[in-house]
């Protein structure tokens, strides 16, 4: 063969061995094809997979944690004033109860919303200003209440009635509860007890604070206070039993403008689970099994010798005592000479004059019984194992147009405590012309007769008050404001043997308006606008990148 046909030959076998190689490699593509093709489906797949399962897993989250609100309060309160959470002494009360309680709203639910509503439609309209009146509130804490009485031994059932549409229900109700179930209120229930918070005192729940103006109206909730001791009065095994004195023999006993302090007064203590009603001092029995404390709110007529008796044969009980008697002294009578005999017997003597002090141991307050800003001493407590402690001592506690308390005697037989008292730079007056040095002048005194069988010393008490606007509402309503309401129910309760209570205090809806300065809105729009969206962007190129290399 010569060279030349075997270089032919050569590059016949070289092409035949480069198509052969070239033919595998096709082969091998199109097997390979199918491969990856199957990669990418199943690639696919785990990604739809994956996506349900999140979807599945987020859906059921969603219903675990609904069912886990209804049952426990989950929201998280971010107002900075929390008024969608109740305070600890609520929550005391309400882990404490081993009875069974229902709580009947006498409307629909939306009724709070409405008048909510309603309200701010109308301080819109008469004032020109927008205020928030949360009323839906109401249910909120309705809600809350319910849960946290099962961590006790009984509950808490909330239910919403229509009365118009059924009439059985407030049937029931009338046959056990002394008074008129009306719509728009709410009936707290235990057993044969029932307490009724009236359609007028729902709506006073949300009321303008004493710091408001015409031009800023600042709403204030109290009607956590109203729920909480209606509960627990419902549930008190024990209550004291409170009569106030509202007239004698078919006549008034006050005068127009002191007429509102026992009112205030005896709400007061019914809010705080005294079991409380009125009296006529003249026909009706003291009857000790009946009463247990008499309340005899600034008169302005003197008692006859016959009912000075009365009191004192229920203070006497048959030589038993244990019975007490709260005794305000109005501002503007002076003389009353059979109230100030039977007071003396009790070693204590109210001075016709008034006191005032200096400076800034004067306090401006408004006087809603009165209608106007008093200037009031800011007095001090000179007995704390009576009068407790305040939770914020900054606060005052004040005592408009005070009659001075003088103490007699202390004697063994009347044992007398000095409770509340000016401070020593008060003066007495009368008239315009000062009586008398300066110094600490008696404000709220205790007077106690005991007597003992054995070992066991048992008493009588007469609490004593120079002050009646001590009580006015504008003053006890302001737990923010003023010390009264605390000092003075630890004063009531210490007198009558009553459990303690503490005073749940009053949440303030400020209006809040989130301001910005020119730097903080330039940083958020550069990180909005400028530094999120570059983030989303490299992280998108960086998973393209990835994929792509893969």
């Amino acid at each position: 063969m010569s060279k030349k046909e075997k270089e032919i030959k050569e590059t016949a076998v070289e092409a035949a061995e480069t198509a052969a190689e070239a033919a595998e490699t096709v082969e091998a593509e199109k097997k390979a094809k199918p491969k990856k093709n199957l990669k990418k489906f199943k690639f696919g797949s785990m990604s739809a997979v994956t996506i349900v399962l999140v979807i599945a897993v987020v859906i059921a989250a969603n219903i675990v944690c609904g069912l886990l609100t209804q049952r426990y309060p989950m929201k998280l309160d971010l107002t900075p004033d929390s008024r969608h959470e109740i305070s600890e002494q609520s929550i005391e009360v309400l882990e404490n109860i081993d009875k069974d309680v229902e709580v009947i709203v006498t409307s629909t639910e939306d009724y709070f919303s409405m008048i909510g509503t309603g309200y701010e439609n109308m301080f819109y309209q008469y004032y020109g200003v927008v205020v928030e009146c949360p009323y839906d509130i109401i249910p909120e804490i309705l809600d809350k209440y319910s849960v946290y009485a099962e961590a006790g031994k009984g509950s808490i059932d909330v239910n919403y009635v229509d009365i118009t549409k059924n009439p059985d229900v407030v049937t029931e109700l009338n046959q056990i509860y002394n008074g008129e179930i009306t719509e728009g209120g709410i009936v707290v229930r235990c057993g044969d007890r029932v307490k009724f918070i009236t359609p007028e005192e729902v709506s006073g729940m949300i009321a303008p604070s004493q710091n408001s103006t015409q031009t800023n109206i600042v709403m204030t909730f109290t009607g956590e206070s109203t729920l909480t001791s209606a509960i627990k009065a419902v549930t008190d095994a024990n209550p004291v039993k409170a009569a106030l004195v509202s007239s004698m023999n078919g006549g008034g006993v006050f005068d127009q403008i002191h007429s509102v302090v026992g009112g205030s007064l005896m709400n007061y203590m019914s809010k705080n689970g005294y079991d409380c009603v009125e009296i006529d001092i003249g026909t009706d029995a003291l009857n000790p099994e009946d009463y247990d404390v008499i309340v005899v709110a600034a008169p302005s007529v003197d008692f006859t010798p016959d009912i000075i008796t009365k009191l004192s044969d229920f203070l006497y009980n048959d030589g038993k005592y244990e019975k007490d008697l709260i005794y305000i002294q109005n501002a503007n009578a002076t003389q009353l000479p059979n109230i100030s005999e039977f007071l003396a017997e009790w070693k204590i003597q109210i001075e016709p004059t008034f006191v005032f002090d200096e400076g800034t141991n004067m306090v401006q307050a408004g006087i809603t019984s009165l209608g106007q800003m008093v200037s009031a001493p800011n007095v001090k407590i000179a007995d704390a194992e009576i009068a407790g402690t305040p939770a914020n001592a900054s606060l005052p506690i004040i005592a408009p147009y005070i009659r001075p308390i003088t103490v007699l005697s202390k004697n063994n037989e009347t044992i007398v405590k000095e409770i509340i008292k000016t401070s020593d730079t008060a003066a007495a007056f009368e008239g315009e012309e000062q009586v008398g040095e300066k110094g600490a002048f008696n404000v709220v005194v205790k007077a106690r007769k005991e007597t003992s069988d054995g070992l066991k010393k048992s008493g009588s008490n007469v609490l004593v008050i120079g002050s009646p606007f001590m009580f006015d509402n504008s003053v006890i309503s302001s737990t923010n404001t003023y010390n009264n309401a605390s000092i003075l129910l630890s004063v009531i309760n210490e007198t009558t043997g009553k459990e303690a209570s503490a005073v749940i205090p009053e949440k303030v809806f400020d209006q809040y308006t989130l301001s910005l300065t020119q730097g903080s809105a330039r940083l958020i729009l550069v990180v909005v606008v400028v530094i999120i969206p570059l983030l989303i962007g490299i992280a998108g190129l960086c998973v393209l990148l990835w994929r792509k290399n893969k």
